[in-house]
């Protein structure tokens, strides 16, 4: 028997995880870096706070600190402090403005491929608990096609993909879905992939991007993406992204914050039949920890 089916076997046999969650999971990701993929994340993350939706970011990004400089919210614990040191879901929650709840992966995450069976145990029972402290959770990965990022998005019922119209960006974006419809175990019917389109000038530039990325996706990958919306490229934006702010807090009348607002929206409303049945953050956690221990 194989690691990874001792994994599933020890899961299924000594988890009592709820089936279903009425929490969404989304995983936020990129192509490459500098596409504004935290900052998608965090504005997000304030008009689901406006909406009256509890949140929390889990900060999965390994290599920055993005979220957590935004949210200017330096985390006492992380992943680690919880599957070392025995510490709650609940005690690693750092909370930003507006309540938003906040997760540091830390190094944590490097080590889910060598866990024991009760600390696997134990971080499917912790992060389960997320279902009742969150509506949403938002996964924030590193960029780029690695392997870690590549799992998460595999383990994940919704992924959000930013791309800007910069043709480095496209054809990373399009490189990241390449490797996510090549893996075998990547179950295309199953997972809503939402583009949205950052830094552009208007709408039909928006679309353009995300019909340049559909029309390759459709034709060499037989697969589908869906249209989530574009956030425009704007001073105010501009200034908050370089004093490490969030603009949908600081200027919620900029036109990016409105921007903001209306993908927000549009996301809420994006229910569909795939993701209708929540399994929530720790059904995500039991699909990573059995991806990387096969």
């Amino acid at each position: 028997m194989d690691q990874a089916q001792q994994l599933r076997n020890v899961i299924k046999q000594r988890t009592k995880v709820q089936t279903l969650s009425n929490t969404r999971v989304v995983t936020v990701t990129s192509g490459k870096g500098g596409v504004g993929k935290s900052n998608v994340a965090v504005n997000m993350a304030v008009w689901l706070r406006k909406m009256g939706k509890r949140v929390i970011i889990f900060d999965a990004d390994l290599g920055l600190a993005n979220v957590e400089v935004m949210l200017g919210a330096v985390p006492k614990y992380n992943l680690s402090d919880l599957i070392y040191r025995g510490k709650s879901a609940r005690e690693i929650i750092t909370t930003g403005p507006m309540d938003i709840g906040f997760i540091s992966g830390g190094l944590g995450i490097a080590g889910l491929n060598n866990l024991s069976k009760d600390q696997i145990l134990y971080l499917v029972h912790s992060m389960s608990e997320l279902n009742e402290l969150a509506d949403v959770i938002i996964v924030d990965t590193g960029a780029g096609i690695s392997d870690s990022v590549l799992e998460f998005v595999l383990a994940s019922p919704e992924v959000m993909l930013i791309s800007t119209p910069e043709p480095s960006s496209l054809t990373d974006s399009y490189s990241l879905l390449k490797a996510l419809y090549r893996n075998p175990i990547f179950a295309k019917d199953k997972v809503r992939i939402n583009v949205v389109a950052n830094k552009v000038n208007s709408m039909e530039e928006g679309e353009a991007v995300f019909s340049k990325l559909d029309s390759v996706v459709s034709q060499f990958l037989k697969g589908s993406i869906h249209f989530l919306g574009m956030i425009p490229q704007d001073q105010q934006m501009e200034n908050a992204v370089r004093n490490q702010k969030i603009v949908s807090y600081e200027k919620p009348n900029a036109a990016s914050s409105k921007a903001f607002q209306v993908l927000t929206n549009n996301y809420i409303n994006d229910e569909h039949e795939a993701i209708s049945m929540h399994k929530g953050i720790a059904q995500m956690i039991i699909n990573f920890l059995s991806r990387i221990g096969r």
